[in-house]
């Protein structure tokens, strides 16, 4: 009897806890391990009930962040997403229009990578090249393909994407990588951490066709790498993706963002802590699990303090006791 007594109350406490459903990418994008690796440290650290789901990015995340969560249920949605996604959502702008969504920051990952893949034979060296191409551009009104056509019609006057690409495509990354190894596409847009798997397989592939795989390079002073900084100040950097990653022929400077773990407003201040120390508290599983992870360290994780988009308190607190936060 007494035993039955004890699972009676494991069960309500088990239920009690908070469920919280991380978005986070498309199966070979990083977004997608990271956010694994994640659920499990919470589940481990027996903080909250966490899953990771797959999904279309940041900005389908950031939605189900605002529409999904239920604190009457103890349902809270968070999410990995890009910083220029996060400030779109929090001003209410573009596809949060008249919505924002109420996000904040429990911590900074990783710097993701912007790529633009093809290889060097497809004869594209520059992104006025991909006139007449067959190109990706992510999955459909995700923030990659924002980030996109932003370049692209900087680069090119009047852009749209069906008049000037030869054939468009709108697929995830993996997809992506297979059909330009299958010869089906010419090149594709992606931003991930480094390295990203896809990409890496990708590499391979081409180097077992007697192939090369090509970065195009975005430089600091073009006028498309302007125009997006200009758009998102504060939250889009410049860097570079070393030629060992992918076995490049050259190193190719690009732009960087530097991702965010994010969660409602409404979700507890207690918990918030709790999951942010789960994860801290635990970073050598979490590199062990992802690679890119090895960026996300206690100085990295609020170096976006300064941004318009606010940290959660419970994170603050805990950054706060680590000697992070000043």
């Amino acid at each position: 009897m007494r035993w039955l007594v004890v699972a009676f109350l494991w069960g309500i406490a088990l239920a009690q806890k908070p469920q919280v459903l991380i978005g986070t990418g498309g199966v070979g994008g990083v977004y997608f391990y990271y956010g694994t690796a994640v659920a499990e440290l919470f589940n481990k650290a027996g903080v909250v009930q966490a899953q990771a789901m797959q999904s279309g990015g940041s900005i389908e995340n950031l939605m189900l962040l605002r529409d999904r969560t239920d604190p009457a249920k103890g349902v809270y949605y968070c999410g990995t997403v890009l910083p220029d996604a996060a400030l779109m959502a929090y001003q209410g702008e573009e596809r949060f229009q008249g919505k924002p969504a109420p996000v904040r920051i429990l911590f900074t990952m990783y710097p993701n990578y912007f790529h633009v893949v093809t290889t060097e034979d497809s004869g594209i060296r520059v992104l006025q090249d991909l006139r007449g191409k067959r190109v990706s551009t992510e999955v459909a009104g995700g923030i990659i393909e924002y980030e996109a056509r932003t370049l692209m019609g900087a680069a090119i006057p009047g852009f749209d994407p069906k008049v000037h690409f030869a054939k468009w495509e709108r697929v995830r990354v993996a997809e992506s990588a297979q059909m330009l190894s299958e010869g089906n596409l010419d090149a594709f847009f992606w931003s991930g951490g480094l390295p990203t798997g896809s990409i890496l397989e990708l590499a391979g592939s081409l180097a077992r066709k007697g192939k090369r795989l090509f970065l195009v390079p975005l430089l600091k002073e073009s006028t498309p790498v302007q125009v997006l900084m200009r758009r998102f100040p504060g939250v889009v950097d410049t860097g570079v993706i070393p030629k060992g990653i992918y076995n490049t022929r050259y190193d190719t400077p690009t732009l960087t963002f530097w991702n965010a773990f994010v969660c409602p407003a409404s979700l507890p201040e207690e918990t918030a802590y709790a999951m942010v120390k789960a994860v801290f508290e635990n970073l050598q599983s979490l590199y062990a699990a992802v690679a890119p992870a090895r960026d996300t360290t206690l100085e990295n994780a609020v170096r976006s303090r300064g941004g318009r988009v606010p940290y959660h308190e419970g994170a603050v607190r805990y950054f706060r006791e680590r000697g992070v936060w000043r």
